[in-house]
């Protein structure tokens, strides 16, 4: 498991080795065809800064290399904001005063008929707070059952599971499961969930062995960006990366490097990342790994997502409701962020089509399960 693997670093190490990178460690990883993690950690530290138009230019080569000149579009589905979790920072907070809802199969159906009204989207994460009573396996099954015929691909992005778990859901149609750690800071991922079983740090830590050895097809990674210090949380996230490519090496990845956005708890972020940073962060990403799926959501402005698009980005979402029944059964819900870029599903497939690049709706089909 990764939280043996997660023992023989140290924050605090990983922190000072970033902050030591020259130009030199800089121009070094630029030079080669395939980075290690201390090359990754030349291209995020503050010595990369200067050197940002030839990390772009590189990481467009490896992505147009390895993905070609397309966008994968997908939406989230929200069916329920119940949950038992106490992290500070959201809006689906146990405590926070906010009718909590979980859509009936009828009402999960009739989102699903909203979104193809939407767009042609066959790409759709369905999203959940952490409630395991009430909105456990069984619901998850049922959900999937009634979402599986409108589209071809569904991953989800819910609680931990167990490994037999996620393998069951898998025989009911999932392809994926993104799970986001929040931050790799041990000590620190305490105060941020200090009740409910999030606040276990090895329970999620490990989530993505188990993943794996059910076989899930494509796994997604993030890190919260606002909590800690960014630069140490990506760095322990590439390590968990090449761990799991060791491990699980049949399975795809995919990573997302969401800021904080305003939600119901009005949490401050304890770091603020800049648009250029995040450029630098993606432009590393590609670089150390050339396979791997870059996601932007609709946290990020429209005209951020635009330009990254064409030098890294892999995967957008669009038309993102971020509440329960928020495409259809309750419009005017509780969203658990506010997202940034408003346009339609139409209008952000339109930008990426003026910028030379093709639209692809669809890229799993139901005859390959």
């Amino acid at each position: 498991m990764f939280s043996d693997e997660i023992t023989k670093y140290s924050w605090d190490d990983i922190t000072a080795r970033i902050a030591a990178k020259r130009p030199v460690d800089v121009e070094n990883a630029l030079s080669k065809q395939v980075c290690d993690i201390e090359d990754f950690m030349a291209l995020i530290s503050p010595a990369a800064a200067p050197y940002l138009e030839p990390m772009a230019a590189l990481s467009r080569k490896y992505t147009q290399e390895r993905f070609g000149k397309v966008i994968s579009m997908y939406i989230p589905l929200y069916i329920t904001n119940s949950c038992t979790n106490f992290c500070v920072y959201c809006g689906f907070n146990h405590n926070n005063p906010i009718a909590r809802v979980i859509l009936t199969p009828e009402e999960i159906e009739n989102e699903c008929k909203a979104i193809r009204r939407l767009a042609p989207f066959e790409n759709i994460l369905i999203v959940t707070g952490e409630n395991p009573r009430d909105a456990g396996v069984d619901y998850l099954e049922r959900a999937l059952r009634v979402i599986r015929p409108y589209f071809n691909n569904l991953s989800i992005e819910v609680m931990p599971l167990k490994s037999e778990e996620y393998y069951r859901l898998t025989k009911s149609g999932l392809n994926g499961v993104v799970c986001f750690q929040e931050t790799y800071h041990r000590e620190r991922y305490k105060v941020y969930h200090p009740k409910g079983m999030k606040s276990i740090f090895e329970w999620r830590l490990n989530g993505y062995d188990r993943m794996g050895q059910a076989g899930v097809h494509k796994i997604g990674m993030g890190v919260l960006i606002g909590l800690e210090d960014w630069r140490t949380d990506v760095t322990f996230m590439a390590l968990h990366l090449q761990y799991l490519r060791k491990h699980y090496w049949r399975t795809r990845y995919s990573v997302n490097f969401p800021r904080m956005r305003p939600s119901e708890g009005h949490f401050q972020p304890n770091v603020v990342m800049s648009d250029r940073e995040l450029a630098q962060l993606t432009f590393a990403y590609r670089i150390f790994d050339h396979d791997v799926d870059i996601s932007v959501s609709t946290r990020e402005a429209a005209n951020f997502r635009n330009h990254i698009a064409t030098l890294g980005a892999t995967s957008l979402s669009a038309g993102s409701k971020t509440d329960p029944g928020g495409y259809y059964t309750y419009p005017q819900a509780l969203e658990q962020f506010a997202v940034s870029d408003e346009r339609t599903p139409a209008e952000v497939a339109e930008a990426i089509r003026t910028m030379g690049y093709e639209v692809v709706w669809k890229d799993w089909d139901k005859i390959f399960d």
